[in-house]
């Protein structure tokens, strides 16, 4: 991770979600400050593109403690290793669990 860029267009990884999620989901319908603090799934979601950098960048150890950080917090296990598309978004997410193999394309929706 020397020199690069842990997270390519994360900006947009970022943006994108919320109103993304804003059309697929029914109840988000408040106001975007509410809907990043109140859904867990995008939170998970952050922390594993987190994870999945230092997983990357051979930082095993870190990578694995801010998974099992995200999953205190969220109710959702998603391993660093795993590959997350773009606008994933995971709705209903307690007790969901991704393992490290796990491909999940664009624009998927997890209940």
């Amino acid at each position: 991770m020397r020199g690069a860029r842990p997270f390519p267009h994360s900006r947009h990884r970022h943006v994108r979600p919320t109103s993304r999620r804003h059309r697929r989901h029914p109840r988000a319908r408040s106001r975007r400050s509410q809907r990043l603090r109140c859904y867990p799934g995008l939170h998970a979601i952050q922390l594993h593109r987190f994870a999945h950098a230092c997983w990357r960048g051979q930082w095993r150890w870190l990578a694995c403690f801010v998974s099992q950080l995200a999953r205190f917090l969220t109710g959702i296990e998603i391993h660093p290793g795993a590959t997350l598309g773009r606008r994933v978004f995971i709705d209903h997410g307690m007790g969901v669990v991704i393992g490290e193999t796990a491909e999940i394309g664009d624009d998927c929706t997890i209940y």
